[in-house]
């Protein structure tokens, strides 16, 4: 399975790691740590030393109560970084946006994947992902992150997942974008209770029956500090993020959406090789 990212190829016959940049001063985790270029950069060499095969670059926390920020602040904030990432490695970039703006901004720049949380549903979102031909990540999100979390409610989240996502993806198609060029997301953590979270990853192989490529994001999530037993910084949720991953990767997820990007491709080089000594 290979995803065509402009003029480059992403294998996707193996699970890959999607290493997180964000270039932000409030994102939950790491709000602050990346905005300078030289602290980003820094970095993205150490992530794509651990194994990350994309780095995924935000402008705009998409934390629960987070609220929108300015697109020329957004533009500030990531395209020098894409520009930059792109000027000095060999690695995918992805860019995490929902602004139209942003998109046609950092395909000119370099990127080569576009992942939105809000699935293209922002003005002009849809036309410019089309317009890019770039991969799009379509991701499960009801609300906005300001309201996302006040209530959520589903008569069965799996197949509610499941429907909204092929829904976004027949209307990509039918905007002119090809089925090679969608990936999809179930959301973890975005208008979604703790059962909620649980329940999809339990069940996570009904959403890979889609048959787009799975890109899946729990990495530091309020449900891995829940399971835990609650309280926890960010980083010492890593190893049940690592725990989470393993699930996504044999229930068919392709690319993992990580803060530690070492925990994740260790524990993901175990499985790979204790299943394909179980295959020989």
């Amino acid at each position: 399975m290979r995803l065509q990212c402009g003029q480059r190829q992403l294998d996707l016959s193996e699970p890959r790691i999607m290493g997180i940049l964000n270039v932000t001063p409030d994102s939950f985790s790491d709000g602050g740590l990346f905005v300078r270029p030289e602290q980003a950069l820094r970095h993205v060499e150490q992530m794509i030393a651990d194994g990350a095969a994309i780095i995924d670059v935000g402008g705009e926390s998409t934390r629960p109560g987070a609220e929108p920020v300015a697109t020329a602040e957004e533009l500030q904030r990531v395209i020098p970084v894409i520009e930059a990432i792109a000027r000095e490695f060999d690695v995918a970039i992805s860019v995490d946006t929902s602004s139209a703006a942003v998109m046609r901004e950092s395909a000119a720049a370099g990127a080569h994947i576009i992942n939105d949380v809000r699935s293209l549903r922002r003005e002009g979102a849809l036309a410019a992902a089309v317009a890019s031909r770039l991969p799009v990540c379509l991701m499960h999100m009801v609300g906005e992150p300001t309201n996302m979390q006040n209530n959520p409610h589903y008569d069965d989240v799996v197949s509610d997942v499941a429907d909204f996502l092929q829904q976004r993806a027949d209307e990509c198609e039918q905007a002119g974008m090809s089925k090679d060029r969608i990936l999809i997301d179930p959301g973890f953590g975005f208008a979604k209770t703790y059962e909620h979270n649980y329940q999809l990853l339990n069940q996570l192989e009904k959403i890979t029956a889609l048959g787009y490529p799975l890109l899946t994001g729990l990495s530091r999530k309020r449900m891995i500090a829940a399971a835990i037993g609650g309280h926890s910084s960010p980083e010492d949720r890593d190893v049940g993020s690592a725990a989470a991953a393993l699930l996504c990767v044999l229930k068919g997820a392709r690319i993992i959406r990580v803060h530690n990007v070492k925990a994740t491709a260790d524990a993901v080089s175990v499985l790979q090789a204790t299943l394909g000594e179980g295959n020989e």
